[in-house]
Parts: structure tokens; sequence; C-alpha cells
């Protein structure tokens, strides 16, 4: 049997230390996986006012925390730039020197980091025995995976930019978490394919299944008056343009406008942002403002009871990172239609949905109509949605791929 590794994880936030987002839910889930399979785990993260125990996270999982500095009223409206710019790099530098000094203390096999928190690491690479593995995560910085976001943030995150370059630089490997993510890794990391490991991002199935009781779903629906017999279609995301979801209401307009959307029916978005009164406005161009119900931020209870209230989930997305709220509707056992763009068609598949370019209201139309004429199909697609999650997507198999690559670069290391 192989001896337990020991892993340094690094990175700016984790829940529950630092809220509830993508990145701190991510850092959470990757540290409890990797420790409950018996490996050392020391986790390097930002300091938080109040002191916290060594094992706060997980019994096995030794917390070091370092000062994160930055100006003062940082944190509020227009400010995250300047800060992702200025703070974090000085945070990765004194992160990653951190993480260093336990590998030349032999006190750590390999160092995981999660963007630019890995910077003091990356610059001291040479003089270390241990490999960095870098998840670079969606490349925000860079614009992500759409050319739009690229322009606008080119000066603003160049400081950031430069780090994360540096990092990836110096990483035995740079994981890419999607395969439509693999091109963008190339172009601006500037690394060679064969240090790029597709690795998905995961989530805890576990965890999942426990958010929503029955009693949650019967209390969603009640309070919405939505009958348990109606067509429920759902969409989760943040009021945004371009999440599509103007794209959306004109579709579902056509449609019932055409008698295609019979009988009761009701398309509930749950997310919200500053699109919320252009998304109002495109509801009544449609005409189905009856039909509509904008749910707001939910609690994961109510989210997480949506989905399983729902008929269809529909992702009309313009253009998309990983998507976790579509691998959430599939871990639910609903069949999906959503936009060829970004990491859903890694996830999205004839078994258990469709695939419709994005910007396209007719093809829209035409693959929500067609998914509720096969209602007698949704059930088994559902369920191999649900099976394409726990083989690829769900966390006992993202840690076994990972731990499979940390075993394979210290081979490389010691040969």
């Amino acid at each position: 049997m192989s001896r337990p590794l020991r892993v340094a994880v690094v990175a700016r936030s984790v829940f529950p230390l630092h809220g509830r987002g993508g990145l701190e839910r991510h850092v959470y889930d990757l540290v409890r996986h990797l420790a409950d399979r018996d490996h050392q785990v020391t986790l390097i993260t930002k300091r938080t006012p109040e002191a916290q125990p060594a094992n706060s996270i997980h019994p096995n999982i030794t917390l070091t925390t370092i000062p994160y500095r930055t100006f003062p009223l940082a944190g509020r409206r227009g400010t995250t730039v300047i800060d992702r710019s200025t703070a974090y790099p000085l945070f990765g530098e004194r992160a990653g020197r951190a993480a260093w000094e336990l590998v030349r203390d032999g006190r750590i096999d390999v160092v995981h980091g999660l963007g630019a928190s890995v910077l003091g690491y990356a610059r001291r690479r040479k003089t270390s025995t241990a490999p960095l593995v870098l998840n670079p995560q969606g490349l925000e910085e860079f614009g992500g995976t759409d050319p739009r976001r690229a322009r606008l943030k080119r000066f603003g995150y160049l400081p950031l930019r430069r780090a994360v370059v540096a990092c990836a630089r110096a990483a035995d490997r740079v994981i890419a978490t999607d395969r439509s993510l693999e091109p963008a890794v190339l172009e601006h990391l500037r690394i060679g394919r064969e240090r790029i490991t597709l690795i998905p991002n995961a989530i805890d199935l576990d965890w999942l299944d426990s958010l929503a009781t029955a009693e949650d779903v019967d209390r969603v629906r009640r309070e919405t008056g939505v009958k348990p017999q109606d067509t429920v279609l759902l969409s989760v995301g943040r009021l945004e343009q371009n999440k599509g979801f103007h794209i959306l209401a004109e579709a579902l307009g056509a449609l019932a406008h055409h008698g295609a959307l019979s009988g009761r029916w009701r398309w509930v978005v749950v997310g919200d942002g500053p699109y919320r009164g252009t998304l109002e406005r495109a509801v009544d161009r449609a005409g189905i403002r009856e039909h509509v119900t904008l749910a707001g931020r939910a609690e994961d209870s109510d989210l997480h009871a949506w989905y399983e209230a729902a008929t269809l989930f529909v992702h009309p997305t313009l253009y998309e990172g990983s998507s976790l709220v579509t691998l959430e509707a599939m871990a639910h056992r609903r069949a999906v239609v959503a936009s060829n763009a970004g990491g859903l068609p890694d996830k999205v598949r004839p078994a258990n949905g469709w695939l419709v370019e994005p910007g396209r209201p007719s093809d829209l139309a035409a693959a929500v109509s067609g998914a509720l004429d096969q209602r007698q199909r949704l059930a088994a697609m559902g369920a191999a949605g649900r099976e394409i999650v726990e083989r690829e997507f769900a966390w006992p198999a993202v840690t076994s791929s990972l731990i499979d690559l940390y075993r394979q670069l210290l081979d490389v290391t010691r040969s």
C-alpha cells in the first residue's frame, strides 16, 4: 500500500473561514477529501480577524494562515480589480514562501496552488524538490474564455496576470478544468500542452443530496402557486446579460404564442443581479409575465428544492466556464437544455440533454419544445446525467485523479 502523501494546498480563501463562493467551497472540499483518504494536508490561506484552531476545518488538516494586507475601504464596490492586482500577488508571495519553507524542512511532498496564491513557491521552484500543481481556476483575470471580457480586463489585471503566468511557468502540471479551457491556458499562460492535465471541478454529492427535503419541495411550490403536475422550466444564475436569460424569454414567448407551451407551466429563475430590470422587460415583451417567477437569490434548501421540482433545466448562457449549476441539475437527475459554450459540452451529452448554439432564440425554442415532447424520456435522461456526475465530476473520482497526478509527478522527481 502506498504511503500517505503530505500535500500543501495554497489558496487565498476557503469555506467557512472566508465566505461561500465557488473558490471557497472548492478548496474546502479538496482538502477534506484528501484528508479523508488519510493524506496529510497543510492548508495555507488568508488570516481571519479571529484566531482559528489549527485543525478547524478537519482533524487531519493543519491550518497555516498568512496576513492579507490590502488598502483602506477594500471590498467596496469597484475595488475588486485594485485589490486582486495588488494585495493578492503580495499575499501569493508570502503564502508561497511559507509552502517553500515547509518543503525545505522536509515536511511536504507536493504543493497544490490555486491561482496566484502560490507565487512565492513558484519563484523558488528551482531550489525545491516538491512538484508544483497549479489550478489557475477560470482565468478571469485574462477574461476567461470570452474575448470581450479579455479586452476589458487587459490593463486593470496586468500585475495579477503576470503573477499567474509566473506560477504556471514554474508548475510541473497546470490543471484545466474543462476541454474548452485548454486553448485559453495555452494562449494566456504560455506553457506546452504536455504540461496541461484535464481534471474537472467537482461537486460533493453527499452534501448536495442533503440540502432539500420533500417538505422543502412542497413549500417552494406552495409559496409560488406551482402545482405538482405543472411543467417547471428552471434556470439558475446571476442576472447578467451574459447568462442569456433574455434569449430564453424570447424563445418561451415564441413557444407560448404558437401554442407549443400549453397547459400550466412556469419558468423559474433563481438568482439576482444588475440585469433583473432588463430581464423583467424582456419577459413583458415576450408576453409571458404570468408564467415567470424571478425567485431572486435563494438559500441552499430553496435552490435545491427547485432542482427537485423542475421538469427540465435550461441554461441559455452566451459564454460559460465550468457551470456548477448544470452539474447540480444533473446531480438532481434533471435533463438539461444548454448552450454549446465553455465547459458545457463536457457535461451535456445526447444521453442526458440537448446543446444549442448560444444566442439563438429559435434554436433554444426548438430544443425546449423537443424536450417537452419527449417527457417519457426525461427521467431516464436525468438518471444518465446523475451517472455522469458520479463517474466523472463527483469528489471521489476527482480526488483519485489528483492523487494519481501527485504520485506520477513524485515518481518523475525521484527517478
